[in-house]
């Protein structure tokens, strides 16, 4: 038996899901979202650039310590992580790498295994398309994993990085 902990990576709103893998079967154990801070430092510790590099490091703080309560609850074995692809907006895709990094991070330091899988192969992974809609994923996730309709789209994301690790490792 396995646990896998999936990762759809954002800055304001990162999805989680846990799956068992026990042979060939696949269950849910957990999902959720993490939703970072948007507050500026107070106090001594606040960087001197102003206050939207000081709310950049607390929701890269909060982030990394939601994850890492995540990880002690559930103690999984393994971590897979969307890929970031590129996007239009310069500024949301090098802030989109900074939340990955932190994420990265966090589940280095907690000794996890990460492995990274690109957004297309995740969709082929679970629908059998690689440009297949949201909403599709989340129906193929609700039908591999009866009981996770409750959670979010971000949540629902990362359970199907989660099955994609579970068919690739």
């Amino acid at each position: 038996m396995t646990l896998i902990l999936g990762i759809d990576p954002s800055l304001t709103s990162t999805g989680w899901g846990i799956i068992r893998k026990s042979g060939n079967s696949l269950s849910l154990v957990a999902a959720g979202t993490i939703k970072s801070e948007n507050q500026p430092n107070k106090g001594p510790s606040q960087t001197t650039r102003g206050p939207e590099h000081s709310a950049l490091a607390t929701r890269i703080l909060s982030l990394s310590n939601e994850l890492a309560r995540v990880i002690e609850l559930y103690t999984p074995d393994e971590a897979a992580v969307e890929e970031t692809f590129v996007n239009v907006n310069g500024q949301s895709t090098l802030k989109l790498g900074q939340a990955r990094g932190a994420i990265l991070l966090t589940l280095a330091q907690a000794g996890l295994p990460v492995y990274e899988y690109a957004a297309t192969l995740v969709k082929k992974s679970v629908v059998g398309a690689g440009r297949a809609e949201k909403s599709q994923v989340g129906h193929m996730v609700q039908l591999l994993l009866p009981g996770c309709g409750k959670y979010g789209a971000d949540a629902m994301d990362a359970l199907a990085v989660a099955i994609t690790h579970a068919h690739h490792r």
